[in-house]
């Protein structure tokens, strides 16, 4: 038997709860994991809350990330003892996932853990920082090919008090660049510029309607809003800058126009994570264990208990998270 967050949806409604599972209802795959730890990440908490159908089978173990000692495998590439972690691969959506003690998994799914790295460290890293890793590469061969240097112009962080922007902040600031962090939550202003930031702007600049064209100022942006957010960080970049975009907090849509890309030659990368291809994740979590600093990593991060998942993921949605939740699913 183990501890899982099991969602269901019958006539009654949505539910999701903590249950107890017997090790035959693990859904198939080449690998089963003992799981150490977990994460909240926003879509995990769309999911257990049920606000969106991000779920598309029932019943559904949630937890899009996992970190974890193999038990059992029938893949030559791991073996019992082996340290793994897992990102995406629409697990938490329609193959059982990380918030639970046992998982079973595709071999294919799985990253050996990174020298240096916990699997604590790994789930306060999560996708979150996965995916801050995987704009600020893009941002960083952008501005390679166009031959811009670190500090040469300020780099925006959008939803910067969460947690792709708190990772985003540190490693840019890390990495020489001087970084405006954009967030609601002014009281967070301390906490930013103790990650790196160099400055902190109020979110209400850039989530109302914008001009098309806008004073440039951004050289590069990693954006985890969507919307008009997305649409004025656009509007503001200098001419052959970079917006990387990565979420969708404030929406879905993208109320712009092409000026920025064709008047200013703006460049915008679309970044998934769920489906990235093996070597670019080896990449940026190899980057993730060598560059990110442990010391910020602790001072964005809180840890919680599996039962905590449940009432946490409102405070998630609601955007009262600083940074990062570890999800300890044996606590």
């Amino acid at each position: 038997m183990f501890r899982a967050l099991l969602i269901d949806k019958t006539e009654a409604g949505h539910r999701c709860a903590v249950t107890e599972l017997p090790d035959d209802r693990l859904p198939a795959g080449e690998v089963t994991v003992y799981v150490s730890h977990s994460t909240l990440n926003y879509k995990d908490a769309l999911a257990i809350t049920g606000r969106t159908p991000v779920v598309r089978q029932f019943p559904m173990v949630p937890g899009i990330d996992l970190a974890g000692t193999v038990e059992a495998s029938t893949d030559e590439r791991f073996r019992p003892g082996d340290a793994v972690l897992l990102n995406g691969w629409g697990v938490g959506e329609v193959h059982w996932g990380g918030l639970a003690q046992r998982a079973r998994l595709k071999a294919d799914w799985l990253l050996p853990l990174p020298a240096g790295l916990t699997a604590a460290d790994a789930m306060a890293i999560g996708t979150a920082g996965y995916t801050a890793m995987l704009c600020v590469m893009a941002l960083q061969a952008h501005w390679a090919a166009q031959d811009v240097a670190p500090g040469s112009g300020d780099v925006l962080v959008t939803g910067a008090a969460g947690g792709v922007g708190s990772i985003a902040v540190a490693l840019l600031a890390r990495a020489g660049h001087r970084v405006v962090a954009s967030t609601g939550r002014p009281h967070e202003a301390d906490y930013l510029r103790s990650l790196g930031a160099a400055e902190v702007i109020d979110r209400a600049a850039l989530a109302a309607p914008g001009k098309p064209l806008q004073k440039e100022r951004w050289i590069g942006v990693v954006d985890a809003v969507g919307s008009h957010t997305l649409a004025n960080a656009c509007a503001s970049t200098r001419y052959g800058g970079a917006v990387a975009a990565c979420g969708l907090a404030q929406g879905m849509d993208f109320p712009a126009t092409v000026a920025p890309f064709i008047l200013r030659g703006v460049t915008l990368y679309g970044i998934d994570s769920v489906m990235a291809p093996m070597a670019r994740r080896r990449i940026a979590w190899q980057r993730l264990a060598a560059e990110l600093d442990r010391s910020l990593l602790a001072r964005m991060t809180r840890t919680i208990g599996l039962a905590d998942a449940v009432p946490a993921a409102d405070d998630v949605l609601a955007g009262r998270v600083r940074g990062r939740l570890v999800v300890d699913v044996n606590a």
